[in-house]
């Protein structure tokens, strides 16, 4: 049997490049919030407060409820903690 090599879990579970490539970003953000907030030990209420957001929805944010945020709205949290997001384009 011929294996296929996949570049990413992403690319494995997602229809499109496109998806792929969509989910790997939000889920790099994700992670970097979550490495914030848990440097600042901040419960998830004070974490919520801080971004403007209800605390359940810091926990689907903590728990990687990747499905429910989009880049938009990560990159707002991001900016809402001091975060600063760079960004690389590279052609393929």
């Amino acid at each position: 049997m011929e294996q296929t090599k996949v570049k990413s879990v992403w690319n494995a579970i997602c229809d499109t490049p496109q998806d792929a490539a969509n989910f790997r970003i939000r889920a790099e953000l994700m992670s970097e919030i979550t490495q914030i907030i848990k440097a600042k030990h901040w419960t998830q209420t004070v974490a919520a407060k801080k971004c403007g957001l209800t605390q359940p929805r810091m926990n689907d944010l903590l728990t990687g409820k990747i499905d429910k945020f989009s880049i938009d709205a990560l990159v707002n949290i991001s900016e809402q903690l001091g975060g600063h997001i760079t960004m690389s384009f590279q052609a393929a």
